[in-house]
């Protein structure tokens, strides 16, 4: 409720890395809460409900953003959206319906342009579009060119707004050294939404949108946040700032993000499993199928590799509108090493899968289970790295297995050391913060 320094400073250091237009800054405490406070923020200044949203997209687990998150709504335990809930289809541009079009992006755009139509066509505006500025659970999808542009133009064309959900996507890891995920489709939104890496681990999030739509939430209800914006949430968000600058993490993240989606592209080349890989910087995204020529999708086997690769130190996991995609996105102190490492495990892996059923290959990870108590070896193997000058890896064998860790120092975090070679879900790495 108060205004110090230090809640200033980090409001002006986080607005210089956003477009001129995004100047008014609320902080909270959960990617969840800031896309909660966002839709609240949206139906006020448009005095509309309606909102389009993206198949396969989450947006937090509020009850209000559930509604407006097909992925969870469409998903186990799911229910019927309120009519107010437009969902339209996933640009993909790998397994969907217009990947064989030579625009993709403005043919993906179309479904967007029908839908406000469809809304005006009852006597309503939209009152927002909620994207990411990567799509993460929709199968770490990169938007294809002139999506984003033409979607912003028919939203606002119809006195909308366009909120950029950057929870997953924000804070360096979208690579082409881009701070934020719509950097790379080149457009402008009229309000960011950021979380998860903001605060390292430290719950810190925000709203950040424009002085005319901050101003009309104004209304004499008064907003505030018993803990969101406190004075060491503010000091660990300006830390992390610093930490990006100084630690190059932004041109990190671009030279091996390209790097290891070569690799990983190397194992398409190899495997008839490994489909497609896309995404940027360290927002990747591996699909695996049954053939290339089917590109049916291999879901069953994709959690055989999820698990093979833990039992190998490596922790991935799997998204997408089947759950056949390899989500892959590393702590941002990743180097050309790691990317290696994780390479030549896939690599042994994927000729491993079982053949059968989709029941009979979930039925035959029970074995890699029993076969994973070296992981404790891998944990101690862990603790004993200390403090050193850079991040190594190298081969331990471990009874009958080889075993892939690395140790190591300065870029080394207590998170990484806890999660063995962990990819800690959507968290930035520093050494410092």
């Amino acid at each position: 409720r108060y205004v110090y320094p230090e809640l200033a400073d980090y409001a002006e250091a986080l607005t210089k890395t956003l477009p001129p237009n995004l100047t008014v800054c609320f902080f909270v405490n959960s990617g969840s809460e800031a896309n909660d406070l966002a839709l609240r923020m949206v139906k006020q200044y448009t005095k509309q409900s309606d909102i389009v949203c993206i198949q396969g997209g989450y947006h937090g687990h509020t009850g209000e953003l559930i509604k407006i998150s097909p992925y969870k709504y469409e998903g186990k335990g799911g229910f019927a959206p309120p009519e107010t809930t437009w969902k339209v289809p996933c640009p993909d541009v790998f397994r969907g319906v217009h990947r064989n079009d030579p625009k993709p992006g403005e043919s993906y755009a179309a479904y967007v342009e029908k839908t406000v139509d469809e809304i005006r066509a009852k006597g309503r505006k939209p009152a927002a579009f909620f994207c990411e500025g990567m799509l993460s659970t929709a199968g770490y999808i990169a938007l294809p060119p002139g999506y984003l542009p033409n979607v912003y133009k028919a939203i606002r064309g119809a006195g909308g707004v366009c909120v950029s959900d950057e929870v997953q996507s924000g804070f360096a890891r979208a690579g082409e050294n881009k701070m934020w995920g719509f950097q790379l489709s080149g457009v402008q939104p009229d309000v960011v939404t950021m979380g998860k890496p903001m605060g390292n681990g430290f719950p810190l999030a925000a709203v950040v949108t424009t002085k005319e739509i901050a101003d009309s939430f104004a209304n004499g209800m008064e907003y505030f946040n018993t803990f969101g914006g406190g004075p060491v949430a503010m000091r660990v968000g300006k830390a992390v700032l610093q930490a990006i600058e100084s630690d190059g993490i932004l041109d990190n993240v671009d030279q091996v993000g390209k790097y290891f989606k070569k690799r990983l592209t190397d194992l398409c080349k190899k495997h008839e499993m490994a489909g497609n890989v896309r995404g940027s910087g360290l927002f990747l995204g591996l699909e695996l199928v049954k053939s290339k020529a089917s590109l049916t999708p291999a879901s069953a086997e994709t959690d055989w590799i999820v698990e093979a690769a833990r039992c190998r130190g490596v922790l991935l996991g799997t998204d997408g509108l089947a759950n056949n995609v390899l989500k892959i996105k590393p702590p941002l102190c990743f180097s050309r090493e790691h990317a290696d490492l994780v390479h030549d495990i896939l690599d042994e892996i994927i000729p491993l899968i079982p053949k059968g059923t989709p029941e009979a290959i979930k039925a035959s990870m029970k074995e890699l289970k029993e076969d994973a108590s070296w992981l404790n070896y891998v944990n101690s193997l862990v603790q004993s790295c200390g403090v050193g000058a850079g991040p190594t890896w190298r081969n331990q064998k471990a009874g009958p297995q080889s075993l892939h860790t690395w140790g190591g120092g300065g870029a080394m975090s207590v998170a990484l050391a806890s999660a063995v070679f962990g990819f800690c879900m959507g968290v930035i790495i520093s050494r410092r913060v």
